[in-house]
């Protein structure tokens, strides 16, 4: 079996080109009695990392405040050969700074309107740009610090 686990396994380049190329990501945090939480967030990524916006007072801050314990996947493919996916497992850091926050949330709220991605530096449209800000007023931003990552793709079979 090791072998086959060898044989599709992405490269560093294949996993940072897969997450960048998607934007949506299942986040487990773990709760107050153990069980796992399990939410699907929309992200971008920071510094080549994992990161969302989210309510300051969500359940995954919440949890994330008593034991940072994050594990965070990334997956595509509908048939079997061409299933791929990337499991990152590590500590969620939470970000409270304002431009931290915009920064993330200006990425993830275009692309949850189905809007263009602005460039770094880019202006965006001012009544897109408010209602981002708006929308960002009671929100941190988390930031998956890997420690173990996991990478399959099966189309390398």
């Amino acid at each position: 079996m090791g072998n086959k686990r060898e044989q599709i396994k992405m490269t560093p380049d294949e996993i940072q080109e897969f997450l960048a190329s998607r934007f949506k990501v299942q986040v487990a945090t773990v709760d107050r009695d153990g069980a796992p939480h399990l939410v699907t967030m929309f992200y971008t990524l920071l510094d080549g990392k994992i990161a969302f916006t989210t309510y300051a007072r969500s359940q995954k801050v919440v949890n994330l405040r008593r034991n940072p314990a994050m594990t965070c996947l990334v997956e595509d493919g509908l048939e079997y050969g061409e299933l791929r996916g990337v499991k990152l497992k590590g500590t969620g850091r939470i970000i409270e700074d304002p431009e931290t926050r915009s920064l993330v949330g200006r990425v993830v709220g275009c692309r949850m309107a189905g809007l263009p991605i602005p460039r770094p530096g880019e202006p965006l449209d001012p009544a897109v740009a408010e209602g981002i800000e708006k929308a960002l007023a009671k929100r941190v931003v988390v930031v998956l610090e890997p420690e173990h990552i996991t990478s399959w793709d099966h189309r390398k079979l």
